[in-house]
């Protein structure tokens, strides 16, 4: 019968290993000599066997603390009496037979626990009270890579980086479940302080390597959201999808397969095809293993349903069956209408390629107007070779634009790519300029210095205003053209270059040609490939597109707080004819945010001349007065002179008077300069007069 005895520990120590190892081999003894299984516990836990070394320990009973002795068998009351003499003795043994049984029985249990730390899975890691390692086990070498003898007898803090168990040991605060990084590993940790008779004697850190289970996690999140989109995928089609296992029993139909068959989804879940159509294509597919393409199958309500389905392999073996279908009628629907659009394919495939703005070298050009994508199209073919190319167009369409994207979209884009303004070069420097010269070639000429074809080998060179050329000057770049060489002012050495030529003119060249004004060879070496720009009244769709461009341009350049364009202020710029194309049209926008005060540049905030309610000169028809005297046709030069001083008399501005005749102001200074005409500004009777007064006649 069972039988339970209180005990009073009277060591001075408790029962520490020693003792603990001393109760454990008396214990065997008497559970050996009366047949009874012995158990200690404190009044407040659970019995622990008197023969396990560990429990004991792990009870930590101290002087005058109570146990229970509890025994289990027929002569329980006797062992009991006997364990618990030895509980309440002072533990001396003079047997030496006894003694060293308790030895072997303290090095068996710490051979045991050194076998539990080497063979554990984690990293264990034990200091002192002066945060020194003790304990420094095999999977803590493997995990943090560090040999335990570089380990044991150093500080934490100088082994690992980032130990925490000097903080542990100051605060007896457990961390638990503390995630690090040590290198590239992820590692979550235990840190425990290791308390004894209320001192901190150390502290102990497990450890775990999670790198590899982090990475298998993320592997599953990313295979369940696979699946899901899967799911969505295969919800989504309107092809019907069925799936069979390998038994034949239906796993899975989509929204589509239940319309086609007009059932639910519950009525087809979990029926067998080897029973509904054992002639069917998914049972031959289960049968064979080889996938059945276009099977026609019969349906209930007139339904002729269209199946490709494919066996379903995993590891060589056939563990089902896919199937997907699709109505005849919507197949035949489906025909009829590829036929008629494989009728057009050609023709939009042209009209893709004609209209389809090129890439990344011409972004800077805004636009999507017809005529736009139209130009840049061929400008896009043209970058792929090395012929001249001769961008015409108005001042103000973006011509310089269009040259750079060509060179940058060609396979010259990582060589230099110069720019030369015809017409802002002065005829006695172009030519060295353009071809450079040599030291002492003329007065200045200090040192030799390389032209800009020079600079331009192996790149490309852009010719702006090439129609302003000289005749003599045109015939030097015609040799270029022509011989790819050059040679410098004041030099005789012939220069070989590898030169790509851009031009660009805002004239009529071929007009230019017939009034011998520029070399009919040159124009023709010129007229490689034109590339006619359009005007920007000529796109006015694209107003819009290049309104907002610019606005988001100069605020962000001046920093103000302009948000957008009134909507009838868009209109008055889109119904304007924008003469200085977009040039002038960048030029208002940046006008119009300086001078905005609000946030959203009204129509108010429009220079006068673009306001309908405002006076806008409209191009008017200019009578020249008759000379009677006169009986011969004068020389071109004669009645442009005459037009251009009467512009100026009747609308007193360059600006107004270029509005009239349908040229840029800049267009009608020039000629005024080079006939010598000069404005004159009077007051008579109170009112500004305007006249203009041409210095080769008599004032």
């Amino acid at each position: 019968m069972d039988s339970s005895k209180q005990a009073v520990i009277a060591h001075e120590k408790g029962l520490h290993a020693r003792v603990a190892a001393m109760i454990v081999q008396k214990a065997h003894e008497l559970e050996h000599k009366w047949q009874v299984k012995l158990y200690l516990r404190r009044p407040e836990g659970l019995p622990v066997r008197a023969v396990s070394m560990m429990p004991l320990v792990s009870l930590r009973v101290k002087q005058n603390d109570l146990l229970w002795v509890e025994a289990i068998g027929q002569s329980a009351a006797a062992a009991a009496n006997e364990l618990k003499a030895l509980l309440e003795s002072d533990f001396q043994q003079s047997d030496a037979n006894t003694m060293s049984q308790v030895d072997n029985l303290l090095q068996d249990n710490a051979v045991t626990a050194d076998q539990i730390f080497v063979s554990m899975a984690n990293g264990l890691m034990v200091t002192d009270e002066n945060d020194v390692i003790t304990v420094f086990n095999p999977a803590s070498e493997r995990i943090l890579g560090i040999a335990a003898n570089q380990a044991i007898g150093n500080k934490a803090q100088a082994v690992i980086p980032g130990s925490r168990l000097h903080i542990v040991a100051q605060t007896c605060q457990a961390e638990i479940g503390c995630r690090q990084f040590i290198g590239k590993l992820s590692i979550i940790t235990n840190r425990t302080p290791i308390i004894a008779d209320g001192q901190v004697r150390g502290t102990l850190a497990i450890f775990e390597d999670i790198s590899v289970l982090e990475a298998v996690t993320d592997e599953l999140t990313a295979v369940k959201e696979l699946k899901e989109r899967l799911q969505l995928v295969l919800e989504s089609v309107r092809d019907g999808i069925c799936v069979v296992d390998k038994n034949g029993y239906i796993t899975y139909v989509n929204p589509a397969y239940v319309e086609l068959v007009n059932q639910s989804r519950q009525e087809v879940i979990g029926q067998n095809v080897r029973q509904l159509s054992p002639d069917g294509a998914r049972n031959r597919v289960l049968t064979t293993g080889q996938p059945v393409i276009g099977s026609l199958a019969a349906k209930t309500g007139g339904v002729t349903l269209i199946a490709n389905v494919n066996p379903i392999i995993v590891d060589g073996e056939i563990t089902g069956a896919v199937s997907v279908v699709k109505n005849v009628n919507e197949v035949h629907k489906l025909m009829d209408t590829l036929s008629h659009v494989s009728a057009k394919a050609e023709y939009l495939e042209q009209e893709l390629r004609r209209t389809h703005k090129p890439g990344p070298a011409f972004q800077k050009f805004i636009g999507q107007s017809g005529k736009v994508l139209e130009a840049l199209a061929i400008a896009a073919k043209a970058a792929s070779s090395s012929a001249t190319v001769l961008i015409i167009g108005e001042s103000g369409t973006g011509k310089e634009l269009v040259a750079e994207g060509i060179h940058y979209a060609s396979h010259r884009a990582d060589r230099p790519f110069i720019r030369v303004n015809c017409a802002a070069i002065p005829e006695s420097l172009l030519e060295s300029e353009l071809f450079g010269h040599e030291k002492g070639a003329f007065t200045g000429a200090v040192r030799q210095k390389p032209g800009k074809f020079s600079l331009a080998d192996k790149g490309t060179i852009f010719l702006d205003e090439i129609g302003e050329l000289s005749k003599s000057m045109q015939a030097k770049l015609l040799r270029v053209l022509q011989q790819r060489e050059f040679t410098r002012v004041g030099g005789e050495a012939v220069i070989k270059v590898d030169v790509r030529i851009i031009a660009a003119t805002n004239r009529d060249l071929a007009q230019l040609v017939a009034e011998g004004g520029f070399r009919e060879d040159l124009y023709y070496r010129l007229h490689v490939i034109p590339i006619l720009l359009p005007t920007l009244r000529e796109r006015v769709a694209d107003i819009p597109l290049l309104v907002d461009h610019f606005l988001h341009k100069t605020i962000t350049e001046q920093g103000k707080s302009v948000t957008g364009v009134a909507s009838n202020a868009l209109a008055e710029l889109m119904a304007y004819r924008w003469p200085g194309n977009v040039r002038e049209l960048e030029n208002v926008i940046e006008r119009m945010v300086t001078l905005a005060d609000g946030s959203v540049l009204a129509v108010t905030d429009l220079p006068l001349y673009l306001r309908s309610e405002g006076e806008v000169v409209e191009p008017t028809t200019l009578v020249l007065p008759p000379n009677p005297k006169q009986t011969t046709v004068l020389p071109w030069i004669e009645y442009e002179k005459q037009i251009i001083t009467m512009a100026l008399a009747k609308y007193g501005s360059f600006n107004a008077a270029g509005k009239a005749l349908g040229l840029t102001h800049k267009t009608v200074a020039s000629k005024a300069q080079k006939y010598g005409i000069n404005k004159i500004v009077s007051w008579e009777n109170g009112d500004n007069v305007v006249k203009s007064i041409n210095k080769d006649e008599p004032s």
